[in-house]
């Protein structure tokens, strides 16, 4: 592709020439109207008025040139990744293939101490397996080196969830020295286990195929073994099997990667990025991990022969001009052409490349569709400047500027009396806080859901406090106070364990905490994770339903037949 420069007559400055703007939108730099177009916009004000640009001169540029620029931009690229920590070190990847291989060895044993439980013939029980998948940034290769690990548990026909994967495995797990922090996530669309091994935290659902024999690199889009499976386990395996799709999809793996780490990076650091919980919903409403691997992927498809840096040039033209609620589709030569299926609950639908009929879930509200429209302009702007001479990418990546860019926030503060308590309780709070978001914006307009926690120090308990600004809307003073007290009903409803403190108000910037560091992409952000057993109440032991006498676990004594909860 030939690659010209142009100037405009008030900069002077050379770039890359992609398409102009021709109208002006003053709806996408108001916050109080939003728009979702049915066609390409380029910047479109309500009367589709023109707007007339300086004259552009293009200069075209010898392909040698080009080729030449082009490559110092990547190796730039590179280096700032490098400076970054993206790329884990080869100690810190051997021990995760340590930890993935010991879990695979636990769980086959486990399928075998199943069999026997439920007095299999012993040729069934030594033909028996279960094995380990990984997804998620660990399975596409793209995770960093204090990312977690999603691990996908894939047991035979007659490991039943309930019984044996959250009371026999879990108390194989939690007597392994290895293992710590182990909880058990039931209250979600995807049950799973959140464990620390090695210190490394790991997320682990359950599948259950109708087979005796789980091959250790089991093919989870061969319709063999998908055959007859219950909802929650096509759940379980839409992850894995998503992954598997975008792996095979993309033209160069390893450019892949290399751009996706580069925008995971720019959306953490821009607060348009959220971690994907386990009811497969990014609890703050912005991008998760999937989300933004499908959106690479289809930018790596369009343009196969592009370098890293034109990648990432093309990622933020097309999705700055994506005609929203069209869906982004991964182009699959396997699948036959024709149509898709229309979602409407999304306000940026992104199918999954597994099925034509699921998307990825999303929390997206008229709030962070915004955020993250305004993000990719941005972004658009600052690469179109690429051939600049004094290019650098630092700027594509700086942090956010939230104690800048508002002057009011809304802070909630959540607390507990220790901090077992206070995880439980941060998280059943996060993945209410879309409907906290919705609230805001009915009484206020917009607001800006920071995704970063932090640490009120001068408070004695343990706490978690979010600050999320507040865009000029309908009022100054937002009665927070009913806001309040919504949310408080909400997060109140359905909480089995030990509810702590939550607290709303607003702030000015100027009260901000000191020991928050807001505008250094620094802020923590962690998984949201609630326990589904108080070990505080009476217990009852479980037995075997197949081999009388044999001891199990523990339920509670009002606990939830099924899925109940272990103890140790």
């Amino acid at each position: 592709m030939a690659a010209y420069a142009y100037h405009n007559n008030r900069s002077h400055n050379s770039f890359i020439g992609h398409r102009p703007y021709h109208f002006v939108d003053p709806r996408l730099l108001n916050p109080s109207c939003f728009v979702v177009s049915q066609q390409p916009i380029c910047l479109i004000n309500p009367n589709l008025v023109p707007y007339n640009p300086p004259p552009l001169v293009f200069v075209p540029l010898h392909p040698s040139v080009s080729f030449r620029m082009e490559e110092e931009r990547s190796l730039s690229l590179r280096q700032l990744m490098t400076d970054e920590g993206l790329v884990p070190s080869t100690d810190e990847e051997e021990k995760r293939k340590i930890v993935i291989e010991k879990l695979k060895q636990i769980v086959m044993a486990w399928a075998k101490k199943v069999a026997w439980q439920r007095r299999l013939p012993k040729q069934q029980i030594g033909e028996t397996s279960a094995t380990i998948l990984t997804y998620g940034s660990y399975g596409l290769g793209v995770h960093g080196s204090e990312s977690d690990i999603d691990a996908l548990c894939v047991g035979p026909y007659f490991a039943t969830m309930a019984e044996d994967f959250f009371v026999v495995l879990r108390n194989m797990l939690k007597s392994r020295p290895e293992v710590t922090q182990i909880h058990c996530v039931k209250d979600a669309k995807v049950p799973l286990m959140r464990l620390k091994f090695d210190g490394i935290l790991i997320d682990l659902p359950y599948a259950q195929l109708k087979v005796l024999s789980v091959p250790e690199n089991v093919d989870v889009l061969d319709p063999f073994f998908l055959r007859d499976i219950d909802e929650t386990s096509w759940k379980s395996l839409s992850g894995v099997r998503a992954n598997k799709c975008i792996l095979q999809l993309v033209p160069d793996l390893e450019k892949f990667q290399s751009v996706l780490r580069c925008i995971k990076l720019w959306a953490k650091h821009r607060g348009v990025y959220g971690n994907v919980s386990a009811m497969c919903l990014t609890l703050n409403g912005f991008l998760g991990g999937v989300h933004l691997a499908i959106l690479v992927a289809f930018v790596c498809q369009t343009n196969p022969a592009g370098s890293m840096s034109s990648l990432i040039i093309s990622f933020f033209e097309t999705f700055s001009f994506w005609p929203w609620p069209t869906p982004v589709i991964l182009q699959d030569p396997a699948s036959p052409a024709g149509g898709y299926h229309t979602e409407t609950r999304s306000f940026m639908p992104i199918q999954l490349p597994s099925s034509s009929h699921e998307y990825c879930h999303s929390n997206i509200t008229r709030s962070t569709f915004y955020k993250i429209r305004t993000e990719f302009l941005r972004a658009h702007n600052l690469t179109r400047d690429l051939w600049r001479p004094d290019f650098d990418w630092h700027i594509l990546f700086e942090p956010f500027p939230y104690s800048r860019k508002y002057a009011r926030f809304v802070k909630v503060y959540l607390s507990a009396s220790n901090q077992d308590e206070l995880g439980d309780w941060v998280g059943w709070v996060k993945s209410r806080f879309r409907s906290l978001i919705l609230k805001l914006e009915e009484v206020q307009g917009l607001c800006d859901p920071n995704p970063s926690e932090y640490v009120d120090m001068d408070v004695q308990e343990p706490n978690v406090v979010f600050y999320w600004g507040l865009q000029p809307g309908k009022t100054n003073y937002p009665d927070i106070e009913s806001v309040e007290k919504d949310f408080s009903k909400n997060i109140h409803n359905g909480y089995q364990g030990s509810p702590g403190r939550m607290e709303l108000s607003i702030v000015q910037a100027s009260e901000l905490s000191k020991n928050a560091e807001f505008d250094t992409g620094t802020g923590k952000r962690t998984k949201a994770c609630w326990k589904i057993f108080d070990y505080h109440q009476p217990r009852i032991p479980l037995y075997s339903q197949h081999l009388p006498h044999y001891f199990v676990g523990y339920v509670e004594a009002k606990g939830d037949t099924k899925y109940p909860s272990a103890g140790s």
